[in-house]
C-alpha cells in the first residue's frame, strides 16, 4: 500500500495566534514564563465554566463513542489522578523518596491511546510513568509498593518511580535518560515487524527529548524500515523548568516528523477523543505496513517537573487556564450531559477508586524491603554469570 502522508492543521499566523490566545496575565512569574497560546487548544470559555463547572471547550455537542467507552475513560483518568495525588502527599510525608515526577493533567494522554491500541501492542516511555501502567491494567498495589522500593513492586523494589515495568500488560517501562526510550521503541517495533505479529509499539517521550540526536537517527531508520511505531511527544509546555519557546527554534514540534516524510500531527490531547482518533488513524497505518507516525500532544502539567518542582518559572493564571480544560471534567460533564451515567453512578466510581488507592497504600506499607540477596539478581541474563565479584 503506498504511504499516506496526513496534513496536519496549517499553522496560525502569528497574528491568529494572538488573537486566538487567553490574555496574558498582567503579573509575570519571576523567570520570565513565556505563555502557551496554541491553535490545536481551544480557548476556555469562562462562562459555560461559571454555569456548569466544566469546559465546554472540549465538550462535544454530540459523543462520538458509546457510553461504555467514556465510561472506561472517566474511571481509568480517576484512577490515575487520585493514584498520582496521593503518591505527592506520601512523597511529602518522606515514604516516598528520590526521583518522583507526577503526570498530574496529562490523563487523556494515555486514556486515548489505550482505547485506540489492542492488548498485543508495546508501550514505552520516559520517566513520568505512572499513569501509562495504571491505564494498562497493573495492579495499583504493584506501582505503589515499587514507589516505596518494596520487594512486592512491579521491578521488585529495584525500580522506584522512574522505571515501573509491566511485561504482563506490555509496558516495556518507564525510562530515565532523556530520549533514551526513543531508539528502544524502534527498536520494540522492529522486533513486531520481524516476527509479523501485527502488532505496533507506542512510543512517549517528552518535550525536552525531541532535541536528542537519537530521537533523529531513530525517526530516520524507522521510516526507512517503515517500522510499527507510533512516537508521541507529550508536549506539556516546559522541558524541566524551561518552556519550549525558550528551548526550541521550532515550537510546532510535530513538523520534525515531517523532515523524514512521516505522517505527523498535533493533537488536542486535553481531549481524551481526539487522543483516541488521532492513535486510532496512526495504528492503522502502522498495521498496514506504511511505517511510524509522530503525534505531538499538546497537553499540560499541572504540577511542577518533579516533586522537588515549585514551578515558580510560570503564572497561576497559565496553571488555572489549563486547568478549565481538565480533560477528566470533560469526559465528566459528556457524560452527565448525555444521560450515559448519574452523579450517583459517577460517585460510585469515586468511592471506588479511593478505596483501590488506599489498599495499595496499605499494600505498600506492609510489604518488605528487597533482602540483601536480591543485590546481584536481575543483572544478567545468564544466572550463573561467572564475573560477579563477591
Amino acid at each position: 500500500m503506498a504511504e499516506t502522508k496526513v496534513k496536519a492543521a496549517p499553522k496560525a499566523s502569528n497574528s491568529a495566534k494572538k488573537s486566538s490566545a487567553p490574555k496574558a496575565a498582567t503579573k509575570k512569574a519571576a523567570t520570565d514564563t513565556v505563555k502557551q497560546p496554541d491553535p490545536v487548544l481551544p480557548p476556555s470559555n469562562e462562562e459555560a465554566l461559571a454555569a456548569t463547572g466544566a469546559p465546554r471547550a472540549t465538550t462535544p455537542e454530540t459523543p462520538e463513542f458509546p457510553k461504555e467507552t467514556y465510561l472506561q475513560w472517566y474511571e481509568q483518568m480517576q484512577l490515575m489522578r487520585k493514584f498520582e495525588e496521593k503518591a505527592g502527599q506520601l512523597y511529602g510525608q518522606q515514604k516516598i523518596k528520590g526521583f518522583c515526577h507526577l503526570y498530574i493533567g496529562q490523563e487523556a494522554c494515555v486514556a486515548g491511546a489505550v482505547s485506540a491500541l489492542t492488548k498485543d501492542d508495546k508501550w514505552i516511555t520516559a520517566y513520568r510513568d505512572h499513569a501509562h501502567p495504571l491505564a494498562l491494567g497493573t495492579s495499583p498495589n504493584a506501582i505503589m509498593a515499587e514507589l516505596f522500593a518494596k520487594a512486592t513492586g512491579c521491578s521488585k523494589g529495584k525500580g522506584g518511580s522512574m522505571h515501573i515495568f509491566d511485561k504482563n500488560v506490555n509496558f516495556i517501562g518507564g525510562h530515565g535518560i532523556v530520549g533514551g526510550q526513543v531508539p528502544l521503541g524502534a527498536g520494540i517495533a522492529f522486533a513486531e515487524k520481524y516476527n509479523k505479529t501485527g502488532n505496533l509499539c507506542i512510543c512517549y517521550m517528552g518535550d525536552g527529548a525531541v532535541r536528542q540526536g537519537a530521537l533523529h537517527e531513530a525517526f530516520n531508520m524507522a521510516m526507512l524500515w517503515k517500522l510499527p511505531v507510533i512516537f508521541v511527544v507529550e508536549n506539556n509546555g516546559y522541558a524541566m523548568g524551561t518552556s519550549v519557546q525558550r528551548t526550541s527554534n521550532v515550537t510546532e514540534l510535530y513538523t520534525l516528523g515531517e523532515s523524514y516524510d512521516m505522517p505527523s500531527e498535533p493533537v488536542n490531547a486535553m481531549n481524551v477523543e481526539d487522543v483516541h482518533n488521532a492513535v486510532a488513524r496512526a495504528a492503522e497505518r502502522a498495521r498496514a505496513g506504511e511505517g511510524p507516525t509522530f503525534l505531538e500532544f499538546k497537553t499540560y502539567r499541572y504540577k511542577g517537573h518533579s516533586m522537588s518542582d515549585p514551578a515558580k518559572y510560570r503564572t497561576k493564571e497559565e496553571v488555572e487556564d489549563y486547568r478549565s480544560r481538565d480533560s477528566i471534567e470533560s469526559v465528566r460533564h459528556t457524560i452527565l450531559t448525555h444521560n450515559m451515567a448519574t452523579e450517583e453512578e459517577l460517585t460510585a466510581i469515586d468511592d471506588k477508586i479511593k478505596v483501590q488507592v488506599q489498599e495499595s497504600v496499605d499494600f505498600a506499607e506492609n510489604s518488605p524491603y528487597p533482602t540483601a540477596d536480591e543485590l546481584y539478581k536481575d543483572v544478567y541474563v545468564q544466572q550463573d554469570y561467572p564475573y560477579i565479584r563477591d
